[in-house]
């Protein structure tokens, strides 16, 4: 970037001093107004506070100054009647110290913003600051000397020294080689937009040097230091709720931290919008440009996903934020009477721990995780216990990732029996997973499946459920146990995966036993390409002979023609069909018509949940093939199976 005024020297007529020829003020105080825009915007928005723009804020507070001495330089002169212009000489080395020093500033900007190695930048920095000392202590010499810039007595200008145009082609050299040889630190469109406004510099310079001007050297500095700005440090708001991006969160808390500065934040989740695809509606989003505004002062707003954003505000300049954050969700619940729609709010104020790790947006997460629809939670150090021990299950699920050891002895093989009314026996079960954590034992499914899911972990954890389900199977035929199947549960996502069959199929034959004995459970799709996904994926797998169970019909929404036009099996009735047929006659006659209508059909019926003689009767009734639930047995160790499975010949 210093490279933009080499040119202003040499269109001005090496050896001819310029400077006063047909000058006009207008370029630097436009300069000046420029600078003061770009200043507020800076504070009347958010702008990341990282070291580069440190820096940023040194060319613009330089530029100014150049400017300033340079219409005071040019006004001294046309005042001067006496032939003294020792003023004029002081305030245009002055000038040349401003201009210097932004030279010397791009040099530091381009270091920190291309992150440029410490062995590099260090020899760099040094030249720099030795070109910067010395054009400046030759420049105020040669004019006190008479070598350089000079004046006669009736303000005509006199050739000499340009020790201006030598610094300012070496600091062009040191720019122009960190620019092109480390072009590759920055993505290539931010690069081109700088280039850009190098060219429209060189642009105005060539035609101040054609027309004799000396009006435009300043204001070629002007463009890069837009296209700072613009390319690197600007964050766009939403013109509709008025937020920013979550990125900006990381850094607004990283800075407080650093400095010291509790912040109190609150956190609002409307699941509904939260997918992608989807908006807050236009008076959503009048609601949350309001509640961001009037509340807090110095609150800034940041939309983490669609449908979740979080407020946060320095705590020194809300020392009565209790009573601020009451007053907000008091207007909320009666914005809430009108829109009625489900949501999840979180309060609290900075926490060391996470404020260092800066890890806020993944603590509240795990928070909504818990968290009942429509409640408010206020954040207490219990929070960061249950976040801890998420942090360290979610390292935990990695590393079982990256090792894909499918006998890795963290992963535990429990099941549950299922009793077989036909038969009168346990002949099958169903597989179920465990961890086993070093430092906090035993961790259930509901406290990992989800995270195993949203980081892409979860075919692995099914690889090594099948593969153990797959050696206690090939354990029980050999010890001569009569084993009709094992079901393992599967999630709809990892099906997605192109080398899913392949992968399931490879480790049930590795392990030489029948593919009838391995069966798969799997909860009804929700879209479309789901259902696509997952028809292909059953009807490769049924060919093999697997088995297919649909797990937990009867929650939340049932397609009977999706249900139908895949090829289950089994329908598993979750538990609470079992309950409700139990409450109601009337739910116990839907509950009786459907079970009958999939017999009739050829599904097997399995109703999980049973837990007494009752249930089991009336679910006998009711179509039973299968019975799973505690009457028979909570899940156990799948290697005590053989306590409930019978031998062949028995």
């Amino acid at each position: 970037m210093g490279i933009l005024n080499v040119g202003v020297i040499i269109m001005n007529q090496v050896g001819q001093n310029l400077y006063f020829d047909d000058y006009s003020p207008t370029a630097d105080m436009v300069v000046i107004a420029t600078c003061f825009v770009i200043i507020v915007l800076v504070t009347t928005s958010y702008v990341p506070k990282t070291k580069a723009f440190g820096v940023f804020l040194a060319i613009v507070g330089w530029l100014m100054l150049a400017a300033f001495s340079d219409v005071i330089c040019h006004d001294w002169y046309t005042h001067v009647t006496d032939g003294n212009y020792t003023g004029v000489y002081v305030v245009r080395v002055l000038y040349h110290a401003f201009l210097f020093t932004n030279l010397l500033l791009y040099v530091v900007y381009i270091l920190t913003l291309m992150q440029i190695e410490i062995e590099i930048k260090k020899p760099v920095m040094r030249l720099s600051v030795v070109v910067y000392v010395v054009v400046i202590v030759i420049d105020i010499v040669t004019t006190v000397n008479g070598k350089g810039f000079n004046l006669n007595k009736d303000g005509t200008e006199i050739s000499g020294v340009n020790i201006f145009l030598i610094g300012y082609l070496i600091f062009a050299a040191i720019c122009l080689f960190l620019m092109i040889g480390f072009r590759n630190r920055l993505y290539k469109q931010i690069m081109r937009g700088f280039y850009g406004s190098v060219v429209v510099s060189f642009l105005l310079l060539y035609l101040q040097g054609k027309h004799g001007q000396s009006s435009y050297t300043v204001a070629s500095f002007l463009f890069p230091t837009i296209a700072m700005l613009y390319l690197v440090h600007s964050t766009p708001y939403d013109i509709e709720i008025g937020a920013i991006n979550a990125k900006a969160l990381e850094d607004l808390v990283r800075y407080n931290y650093n400095r010291k500065n509790d912040l109190i934040y609150m956190s609002l989740l409307i699941p509904d919008f939260d997918m992608e695809g989807k908006s807050f509606p236009k008076e959503i989003q009048k609601v949350i440009r309001k509640f961001a505004s009037e509340f807090f002062r110095g609150a800034v707003l940041f939309q983490i996903s669609n449908g979740h954003v979080v407020l946060m505000a320095r705590k020194k300049m809300n020392s009565d934020y209790e009573n601020r954050i009451n007053k907000l969700l008091n207007a909320f619940e009666a914005e809430y009477e009108k829109f009625k729609f489900d949501y999840k709010i979180i309060a609290g104020v900075s926490i060391e721990e996470i404020s260092r790790k800066n890890e806020y947006i993944s603590f509240i997460r795990n928070i909504h995780r818990h968290m009942k629809m429509n409640t408010v939670h206020m954040v207490d150090y219990e929070d960061v216990e249950e976040f801890n021990k998420y942090e360290y299950i979610l390292s935990e699920l990695g590393d079982i990732y990256r090792r894909h050891d499918l006998r890795d002895s963290r992963v535990l093989a429990y099941c549950q029996p299922v009793y077989n009314i036909e038969t009168g026996k346990y002949d099958t079960a169903e597989a179920l997973m465990r961890l086993k954590l070093q430092d906090i034992g035993l961790v259930y499914p509901d406290q990992f499946i989800p995270l195993a899911e949203e980081n892409g972990y979860i075919h692995v954890l099914t690889e090594i459920i099948l593969q153990k389900t797959c050696d206690e199977i090939k354990y029980l035929i050999n010890e001569g146990y009569d084993v009709k199947r094992i079901s393992i549960n599967v999630s709809v996502l990892e099906m997605k995966d192109l080398a899913f069959s392949e992968d399931i199929g490879k480790i049930i034959d590795n392990n030489d036993i029948p593919n009838e004995k391995v069966a798969i459970e799997i909860t009804e799709s929700q879209t479309e390409n789901d259902f696509i996904v997952m028809k292909s994926i059953i009807n490769k797998l049924k060919e093999k002979g697997i088995k297919f169970y649909l797990d937990d019909f009867g929650t939340g929404y049932s397609n009977m023609e999706r249900i139908l036009e895949l090829p289950f099996d089994i329908i598993k009735f979750d538990r609470s069909l079992v309950i409700a047929s139990d409450a109601d006659i009337r739910a116990k006659k839907m509950v009786e018509s459907l079970a009958s209508m999939f017999s009739n059909l050829n599904y097997s019926v399995l109703y999980e949940g049973v837990e007494t003689e009752v249930d089991e009767d009336r679910c006998i009734r009711m179509s039973a093939s299968y019975l799973q639930g505690y009457k028979y047995s909570r899940p156990i160790p799948i290697i005590e199976l053989k306590r409930f499975f019978s031998k062949v010949d028995a």
